[in-house]
Order: structure tokens, then C-alpha cells, then sequence
């Protein structure tokens, strides 16, 4: 029977190892997507700003939730909104594809030389690629409105690193379950739209009574999305050492998860 190593280096050292099949998958996951629709790759840029005009509309208009400043502007409410739907976004679609990364990959699993462990790093490239073109849209919409970002935007991509480790892990997790429970599929599916609104998106985690916000500290979002906000809007850098702490829980996070799937992945092909 053949052997999975569940060493941490593994996580990274399989990626290496098919960089050049990770590369490919998701670039035809990308290309995917989009095929046989008349615009393509625009709707990546059209989705978002679509979805940002219309939870600005209901929640700044209707709602008229504000993020403290005493001359704040819709369109600085828009982008803080985006900021933490792009963080969002990225961990509901990773989560959401999750259980069904190897049901709708089967013939994978009869093939011993496929590294079916990729996968997770699969979905989580076509993610980051489409968090890629939200950022532009922000940074585009930002220095028009409001001219030169500060400074620390260029921690965003450091920033993300727990929120990447994070998802992965979850993904790994899911991955695996998904062939042995087929509801884990819906069940995330409702989790991930609650949490939607059980994250700081849409209002400041301080609107919110303090026994509220005890609570809402645990989701690990929320954290993330306040790191995102800091480093594109606020120009505050991130407590190194509170990030530093946070990164190696979402390191230990990933592994658990991979240690999981590497476990579990052995029955795949006697459940499919």
C-alpha cells in the first residue's frame, strides 16, 4: 500500500514537486470557467464591482451603516466594504469547492501517481487569481478617487499569508470529508453564508455590544479582515508579534488539515 508522508515540509515540498501540473490546472481552471461565454474574463472584473454596487446601495443607503468618520464618503464606505469582501471571498470560495475537489475528480483517484493533495493548492491559485483582479479594481478605484494609497498596501500580500494557511488547511480537511460524507457539501454551503454576516464586512466590530464582540473576536476572520483594512485603507501596520503568533496557528491549522487528508486519502478509491 502505497505511503503518504504527513511531514509539514510535505505541504510545500509537493507543491514544488508539481509546480509545473499545479501551474497548468489552474490556469485551464481559470480558462474554465469562462469558456463559451461571450466576455470571458471580464465577468471577473464586472462580478465583483457588480456585487461591491449593490451591498454599498442596501447597506450604506437603506441600512445607512457607517465606519465612524465623521465625513465619510460612500465611496470610502465601498472600499472598505470591498476590502473585506475580497478577504472573505477567497476563503468561501476555497471552502465552498472543497468537498467536491475530488467527487468531481474520481478518475484522479485511481491514478497512483497523481498528487491528489495538489488540488486544494488548484483551487486556492484560481482564488488568488481572482482576488488579484478584485485588488486592481480597488487600487484603480482608490488612486482615482483618492490618489496614492499608503504605504503599507504593499503588506497585503504579507498579510494574507495566515489567511491563505488557513483555508488550506480547511480545504484539506473538507476535501476529505466530502468522499466519506456527501452532506458536508451543504453543510458548508450554510455555514459560509452565515459567516458572511458573522464577520465585520459590512459594519465595525465596535458598532457592536461588547459581549458581541467577545464573541465575534473568535471568528477567524475577523482578525483577517481587520489586517486587510489596516494595510490598504488605514496605513497601520500589523502588531508583528500578535501576527506572528496568528501565522503559526494558521500553520498549524494547514498541517492538521493535510495530516488529515494524507490519513484519510487511502479509502478514497474503496468509497468512490
Amino acid at each position: 500500500m502505497a505511503h503518504f508522508s504527513i511531514s509539514p515540509v510535505e505541504m510545500v515540498g509537493s507543491l514544488w514537486r508539481n509546480r509545473g501540473l499545479v501551474s497548468l490546472l489552474i490556469a485551464r481552471e481559470i480558462a474554465g470557467r469562462y469558456r463559451g461565454s461571450f466576455l470571458g474574463l471580464v465577468w471577473s472584473f464586472f462580478h465583483p464591482l457588480l456585487m461591491l454596487a449593490v451591498y454599498t446601495f442596501v447597506f450604506s443607503v437603506v441600512f445607512r451603516a457607517r465606519w465612524g468618520g465623521v465625513e465619510e464618503t460612500r465611496f470610502e464606505f465601498a472600499l472598505v466594504l470591498f476590502a473585506g469582501l475580497m478577504v472573505y471571498s477567497l476563503f468561501a470560495e476555497c471552502l465552498n469547492r472543497a468537498p467536491n475537489l475530488i467527487l468531481n475528480n474520481i478518475n484522479y483517484v485511481k491514478r497512483v501517481v497523481f498528487p491528489l493533495e495538489v488540488l486544494p493548492w488548484v483551487a486556492m491559485g484560481a482564488s488568488l487569481f481572482h482576488m488579484a483582479i478584485s485588488f486592481f479594481v480597488w487600487f484603480l478605484a482608490y488612486t482615482t478617487l483618492f490618489g496614492v494609497p499608503p504605504l503599507t498596501v504593499f503588506l497585503f500580500p504579507v498579510v494574507l499569508i495566515p489567511l491563505i494557511l488557513l483555508t488550506l488547511g480547511l480545504s484539506w480537511l473538507l476535501a476529505s470529508l466530502g468522499v466519506y460524507l456527501r452532506d458536508v457539501t451543504q453543510v458548508v454551503g450554510v455555514l459560509t453564508s452565515v459567516l458572511m454576516f458573522l464577520t465585520p464586512i459590512f459594519y465595525p466590530l465596535t458598532s457592536l455590544p461588547p459581549e458581541f464582540q467577545y464573541w465575534l473576536s473568535y471568528n477567524p476572520l475577523t482578525p483577517l479582515v481587520g489586517l486587510v483594512r489596516d494595510a490598504l485603507m488605514w496605513g497601520r501596520a500589523p502588531d508583528w508579534q500578535s501576527f506572528g503568533f496568528f501565522t503559526l496557528g494558521a500553520l498549524a491549522a494547514a498541517w492538521l488539515g493535510f495530516a488529515w487528508f494524507q490519513k484519510t486519502r487511502k479509502g478514497f478509491a474503496d468509497v468512490l
